[in-house]
């Protein structure tokens, strides 16, 4: 049997991705991370100072240190809760992703922009990769002892991977990333998170507000058919204050609700981040 092109494809280059690469690549091992670019998933990017000591996150990447959460019920009463003797750092997934990937490749992964298309099995057994890489998306087929399926939520590497794949429940998400307001708008506080329970703004999640030093981001998330998020991030704002307040982006994308069962296939192909359902929701 010839070598295989890499001991380990990665297919997704999100936090989970990224981060895989990086610790095989540092192991020594040969690493291929495949990510389609140009997306960013939204995320109020909240990090606590533990996963920035475990996993060696430099204080260059935090946009903002938030001081305390403000939990809105309901009836519009709220209880602040301040975090004593510490906080927790915000990151810009656009920025953060990007050092990660590139941190990978630092250790010896290479990069490659593309799109899984599919595995497939040589005679011997071998797992064979299907992509299409580059802008021009150049169909490309690599050999590989191992995959890591961290393509997101709607994983395709996961509907593959076992012959009756499992559905997990997922939330939509939308957010605005827009521009922090200069004066003082009555409410808003730079250092401190808010979370919103209320039926108008999601009838089966939350709403939130959370500072990124220059930035924002506002954001709802529900299962709910028919439900349009992108009015009640618009409702979130103009109770925040926020609504004259430039619009930088906009960015959507499902939460799943739990984590899979099965996080592999048993043999070489195994799932990591929103693919296998990693979330803690509330």
């Amino acid at each position: 049997m010839t070598r295989p092109d890499y001991d380990a494809v990665v297919i997704g280059g999100g936090p989970a991705g990224a981060t895989a690469a990086h610790e095989l690549a540092s192991a020594g091992r040969r690493t291929l991370l495949v990510d389609r670019l140009g997306r960013i998933k939204p995320c109020g990017g909240a990090v606590p100072p533990a996963l920035m000591r475990e996993f060696d996150i430099p204080d260059s990447l935090l946009v903002a240190r938030i001081g305390s959460a403000r939990i809105v019920a309901p009836s519009a009463r709220h209880v602040d809760m301040p975090i004593d003797d510490g906080y927790v750092g915000m990151v810009d997934r656009e920025c953060f992703d990007e050092w990660l990937r590139e941190r990978a490749a630092a250790a010896g992964a290479q990069r490659v922009r593309g799109v899984y298309l599919g595995h497939e099995r040589e005679a011997d057994g071998r797992l064979v990769v299907r992509l299409a890489t580059g802008e021009a998306g150049a169909p490309q087929r690599v050999t590989t002892r191992f995959m890591v399926g961290a393509d997101g939520a709607a994983s395709r590497v996961a509907r593959e991977m076992l012959p009756k794949p499992e559905t997990v429940p997922q939330v939509s998400a939308y957010h605005e990333i827009i521009e922090a307001p200069v004066t003082g708008v009555p409410g808003y506080h730079a250092r401190r998170c808010e979370v919103h329970y209320d039926g108008l703004l999601s009838p089966d999640f939350y709403a939130w507000v959370f500072p990124h030093g220059d930035t924002v981001s506002v954001g709802v998330g529900s299962a709910r058919k028919g439900f349009s998020l992108r009015r009640a991030v618009d409702e979130l704002r103009d109770r925040a204050g926020l609504s004259a307040c430039a619009t930088i982006r906009r960015e959507g994308a499902p939460i799943p609700m739990r984590p899979r069962r099965r996080w592999d296939n048993g043999r070489d192909i195994v799932l990591a981040g929103d693919a296998a359902g990693v979330v803690a929701p509330a």
